[in-house]
């Protein structure tokens, strides 16, 4: 490990984060908000100035980092979000927010939990929200997949830190170039969000808004500058369009990317991951609509798009709500608490499990009855007809363990210091899975300021740990990991 690789890459990206850091102040100068350019100036200046403190205490850095070994990738990539998120919540210090809230919002911001300590949103300015959903859209695509698609300096090292950030089942690549992929990959991202831009302001929601909204959809994040969320704008084709890019949000973007250049949407029916996730939401909003016209008394129109909203909002993660699902019953509550326990698509930007975990430990475990009356069978696993390996594989079975392992813990500490299980549950599956609304007083109209300190903390923590996907966290709590040389 060495302490000039990572201070070196660290304050290279904070540098560029800082002058990030500026844009609400043009949005502060349409508002004529001259007092909101004072936080984001101030965020700016500590973000620049300790990235070029870290690099100025540390060795000479290397020009290149064509030797980055994998433990120096995994630590560039923990390191980054960990200190991007306590700049990300400096701005919120200048708004009333305590520290610790402060620190909430801007973990859950960047993460693109979506998960809110407001409670009266009339007292904050149009640039405070802006930087709310500007944190989520450059967290969901990324802040490491950005910084390796426009630094020179992190192109040759790019395998390493890309695929650290994002280490889903299978690494992908949609060109022969890591830069390239992160490049193409953001080309995708600023396009949908551009178009959902311009959809939404045709529908009626006011520019700042649709704007917002479409930073948060893309990131599948949920902040919205409504304080009903998209219930707030009352207008079923501003629904409508937003579903869509929900579901798009959710899916692979380098599938995406690989449908529109080669221009065959065979490839999505080729795709198991995406075959599952999308029947996975046409078979539960189905159910869901049932419900919803049967017990809640919803037109038919109203039911099917209410249920396409919630189910893909929750599966997605990015929690936005059409309704207050807090106040249906039971059975739509199982419904959208088995969405949690799901996630989107790998190489997407939705957060949980993740659709393929799911897909393949299913196969796993169905694999394993012939496998007990056979033994000496060979019986492969395939995903789109290649053969998924058994290191592959234990690494799945390991994720899905430690994901539950590491909430129930949460469950139960948090359980017991709020006295409401309710809240320990669906507020660390909400957490961790980075969805953002839970049920009870967490529920999509409520805020999580009402928790204790000490819950906070541990949910900002579940927020970073369900980013980073449990495992490149926990590697770093073993003491082989930590071995420095200058």
């Amino acid at each position: 490990m060495r302490y000039n690789y990572l201070a070196s890459a660290l304050g290279l990206i904070l540098i560029y984060f800082g002058v990030i850091i500026l844009l609400p102040i043009v949005v502060a100068l349409f508002d004529k908000d001259y007092f909101s350019i004072l936080p984001f100036i101030s965020a700016s200046i500590i973000s620049i100035g300790l990235g070029f403190a870290i690099r100025y205490i540390s060795p000479p850095p290397p020009e290149n980092y064509n030797d980055l070994k994998s433990r120096e990738g995994l630590l560039i990539v923990a390191l980054t979000w960990t200190v991007v998120s306590i700049v990300t919540g400096i701005p919120y210090l200048f708004y009333g927010l305590s520290p610790i809230n402060a620190l909430f919002e801007g973990i859950s911001g960047i993460t693109t939990t979506g998960a809110t300590i407001l409670t009266d949103f009339s007292q904050y300015p149009k640039a405070f929200f802006f930087w709310r959903s500007l944190s989520q859209w450059l967290g969901g695509m990324g802040i490491i997949v950005l910084f390796v698609a426009i630094l020179p300096q992190l192109a040759v090292a790019g395998r390493q830190l890309f695929f650290a950030e994002a280490p889903g089942p299978t690494e992908e690549k949609i060109t022969p170039r890591v830069r390239s992929t992160a490049t193409a990959l953001w080309s995708i991202y600023i396009s949908l969000t551009l178009l959902q831009m311009l959809f939404l302001v045709l529908a009626g929601m006011p520019v700042f808004d649709a704007v917002c909204n479409s930073f948060s959809t893309l990131a599948a994040g949920g902040f919205s500058p409504n304080p009903q969320s998209i219930m707030g704008y009352n207008n079923s084709l501003i629904e409508t369009i937003i579903i869509v890019f929900m579901f798009l949000a959710g899916a692979n973007f380098a599938l995406q990317f690989k449908v529109v250049t080669s221009r065959s949407l065979d490839l999505l029916r080729k795709n198991a991951e995406f075959k599952l996730y999308f029947f996975i939401v046409l078979i539960t909003s189905l159910v869901l609509a049932l419900v919803l016209g049967l017990m809640h008394q919803f037109s038919f129109l109203d039911s099917i798009r209410h249920a396409l909203f919630q189910i893909i909002s929750i599966i997605t993660t990015t929690g936005f709500a059409s309704q207050d699902f807090e106040l249906w019953n039971i059975q739509t509550k199982v419904l959208i608490l088995l969405m949690m326990l799901i996630g989107g698509s790998a190489g997407s930007a939705g957060g949980g499990i993740k659709v393929v975990r799911v897909l393949l430990g299913f196969k796993y475990m169905f694999r394993e009855i012939p496998q007990t009356l056979h033994p000496r069978a060979v019986l492969p696993i395939k995903l789109d007809k290649r053969v998924v390996s058994h290191d592959i594989l234990r690494q799945i079975l390991a994720f899905i363990l430690l994901y539950f392992t590491l909430a129930l813990i949460s469950i139960i500490i948090i359980s017991f210091i709020e006295s409401d299980v309710m809240v320990g549950v669906t507020g660390t599956l909400a957490t961790i899975g980075n969805i953002g609304p839970g049920f009870g007083q967490l529920g999509p109209m409520s805020s999580y300021d009402s928790l204790s300190i000490v819950t906070k903390v541990i949910l900002s923590l579940n927020m970073l740990i369900g980013r980073l996907e449990i495992i490149p966290f926990l590697v770093m709590f073993h003491r082989d990991f930590w071995y420095f040389k200058r």
